[in-house]
């Protein structure tokens, strides 16, 4: 069983988490903390695998968590769940270590399948010796392709389709276009046909923002869902 700490402010919000980590076969919830200070001194107590962990805390942030954990030598793995948006902690996230990165709300369907693809992960690593390129790639791939992506078509590319989810993960709400070329680096043109597709597998949702004369405005945001 992989033990789970699951550190968040909100203690109800704490014990949603933690019934959606029990929900998923292979976990168990092994604490709960609502303070940095709380993760630290569970995490150097418990047999914890993996945290769930919340920016937010009311003594610290959760990237202070992490490293502090590492400077202390404890290795436990780490998925990111809070309200943070802004791309510099999410870039500070991956920075520190963390496999993954769920912007709150989420749901149970969207928490799911990163559990199972740490499982997964943790069973390839388990194998231990030496690991051939495919190998390789399946390790650095497991946590970072865009979660229950459906196959893509011909001239798609899952690097940049995950780009595209991050910027939409990132953004305090939903973008244009144009708004996400800029972000994700991309041309207009990339961003609209990678748009189209992932509304049409139920990524992402489009709303539509009216002006005062014209055309209304299509707008996109990540949803996780479908």
């Amino acid at each position: 069983m992989i033990g789970v700490l699951v550190v968040d402010d909100d203690p109800r919000v704490a014990e949603i988490n933690a019934a959606y980590v029990a929900k998923v076969p292979g976990f168990r919830v092994v604490a709960r903390a609502h303070s940095a200070a709380g993760a630290l001194a569970r995490a150097g107590e418990l047999p914890v695998d993996l945290i769930l962990l919340d920016h937010y805390l009311p003594d610290g942030t959760g990237l202070g968590v992490v490293a502090e954990l590492r400077r202390r030598g404890h290795q436990a793995d780490v998925i990111m769940v809070t309200a943070a948006r802004d791309v510099a902690t999410v870039q500070a996230a991956q920075r520190h270590g963390a496999l993954q990165y769920l912007v709150k709300p989420f749901s149970f369907a969207g928490l799911r399948p990163k559990l199972e693809a740490y499982a997964r992960l943790r069973t390839t690593l388990a194998g231990g010796g030496e690991a051939e390129q495919a190998e390789v790639d399946r390790i650095f791939g497991a946590l970072s392709a865009p979660t229950g992506a459906p196959g893509l078509p011909k001239g798609h590319s899952p690097t940049t389709a995950e780009v595209v989810r991050r910027a939409l993960l990132a953004a305090d709400g939903p973008l244009s276009a144009q708004e996400l070329a800029e972000r994700a680096g991309i041309s207009r043109q990339t961003a609209q046909r990678y748009l189209k597709l992932l509304e049409r597998t139920g990524r992402v949702r489009l709303s539509l923002r009216y002006g005062e004369t014209g055309r209304p405005e299509h707008r996109y945001a990540w949803t996780g869902a479908g």
